[in-house]
């Protein structure tokens, strides 16, 4: 049983390594930064987390091969593994509300399987080449510098069949993101049809000794997710009149109206919330439907600091 603790780029740069170091005192075993649009990129935040860190793993949740070639991809890991002394991993996911921007995604397996295979050429030192589809790798060209590892441990997020099979041939670890439901877990191992991979489950976290503020941030921050995931749960039993209802309160711009929208048993699948106490039970669920690493992300709390300081004492140790 593994614990993560998702940060989104949101802060400022000297937040990072604070809160990375109350969660790798607490024991947390992962520490990942989103890499969401308009956020900052995942790189900075990383890079000052490595510095400030001696033992949790970290990296992307997660980069796509759409706005960010895998050469580039490539390069930055390999720069995050030199800085983290070899702790860095690799998050590759499809991407989501691409199509704000007008990027074109068609053959999204096709898209993450060459780009895994530039990146992994290129930190093995291989100089062979690659000429796929949809991306290439000319013969003769690797990177001009030394690496700390010639391999990192991928993770791919997924939620639909064929990704989650990509992720169960390639990577170490899948991750269903957005989502707090054991349910899912089983579908997804399914999916992935390989039990050696890991499965990873992050969602919105909101802890804090007050239930009832807890749970009402919770709402405010998960009716982002639900209108998505929602469409992708096959367990979920979510009205589509309620799902429309809580993406247009949304879009008009009320986000706590539209999570006021969300009943308990529904918040549950898609938010880690409540005291410390109620957010080890939904944590115990995942594990014992099989999850290997829980991961909880932003806003942990009424503030980050006060929510990640609960998770880290109150939280972690429960499981250690």
């Amino acid at each position: 049983m593994e614990l993560g603790l998702g940060l989104q780029g949101n802060k400022r740069p000297e937040a990072y390594g604070r809160l990375a170091r109350v969660a790798e005192e607490g024991g947390f075993d992962v520490v990942s930064v989103f890499h969401d649009l308009f956020f900052q990129p995942a790189i900075a935040p990383l890079l000052l987390i490595a510095q400030a860190t001696e033992r949790v793993r970290l990296g992307p949740a997660a980069l796509n091969p759409f706005t960010l070639h895998p050469v580039e991809i490539a390069g930055q890991i390999a720069a995050l593994d030199a800085v983290s002394g070899g702790r860095a991993y690799l998050g590759l996911v499809r991407g989501t509300w691409l199509e704000e921007l007008r990027v074109e995604r068609s053959r999204p397996v096709t898209a993450l399987r060459e780009a895994v295979e530039v990146v992994r050429r290129l930190l093995a030192g291989d100089a062979t080449g690659f000429e796929g589809s949809r991306f290439a790798l000319p013969p003769g060209r690797t990177l001009q510098y030394d690496v700390v590892r010639r391999e990192v441990p991928l993770l791919i997020g997924a939620w639909a069949p064929r990704m989650a099979a990509l992720g169960g041939e390639l990577a170490r670890e899948v991750k269903i993101g957005g989502s707090a439901n054991p349910a899912m877990v089983g579908v997804m191992r399914r999916r992935i049809a390989n039990d050696d991979v890991g499965i990873v489950v992050g969602a919105v976290t909101v802890v804090d000794s007050d239930r009832r503020a807890a749970r009402r941030r919770a709402r405010a921050e998960a009716a982002l997710y639900l209108p998505v995931v929602a469409r992708l749960d096959p367990t979920l039993d979510a009205p589509p009149e309620l799902v429309r209802a809580v993406e247009e309160r949304y879009s008009a711009g009320d986000r706590q109206g539209a999570g006021d929208l969300i009943p308990d048993e529904l918040l549950d699948a898609f938010a880690f919330s409540g005291t410390p106490d109620d957010v080890v039970r939904q944590a115990e669920r995942l594990f014992e439907a099989g999850a290997h690493r829980v991961e909880f992300g932003t806003p942990h709390g009424l503030t980050d600091e006060a929510g990640v300081e609960l998770l880290a004492r109150r939280v972690a140790p429960h499981f250690r």
